[in-house]
């Protein structure tokens, strides 16, 4: 019979052996749950708002990031947008790349591009929506 401390979802032999739960990545894997539903609704506001300045003139789509409630949402989006995509990506490498080495060049790489391409994204939004 499986002991209480480990819930009997352990098998045999990961008992005998000493296998079971690292005891962590539960805070990551719900981070990561949670920036995926709060992207949702966001995507569905940002492809409704691209459709509708799909044939708006370029001084109605800079009007409509001068918005302060449509920019604070595009940052969201992006800075969401951007977390997500370098998670993920964290989640492959973490299943498929086995040397460590190589695996934190590759999550290093991705995470300095995710911040590097957010940053860019957040200054041209600002630039934009404050109106230089």
């Amino acid at each position: 019979m499986a002991s209480t401390s480990d819930n009997g979802f352990r098998t045999r032999l990961g008992r005998v052996r000493g296998l079971g739960s690292a005891k962590s990545g539960g805070a990551h894997w719900l981070a990561y749950r949670m920036v995926a539903v709060l992207l949702v609704p966001l995507t569905v506001w940002f492809l409704i708002s691209i459709v509708r300045l799909a044939k708006a003139e370029h001084a109605d789509a800079i009007a409509w990031l001068h918005q302060p409630v449509n920019a604070v949402l595009l940052l969201i989006t992006l800075i969401a947008t951007f977390h997500h995509a370098a998670a993920g990506m964290r989640e492959v490498y973490e299943d498929y790349i086995h040397g460590k080495l190589a695996r934190l060049i590759a999550i290093g790489l991705t995470n300095g591009a995710a911040i590097l391409l957010a940053a860019a994204s957040v200054f041209a939004v600002l630039k934009i929506a404050f109106g230089a």
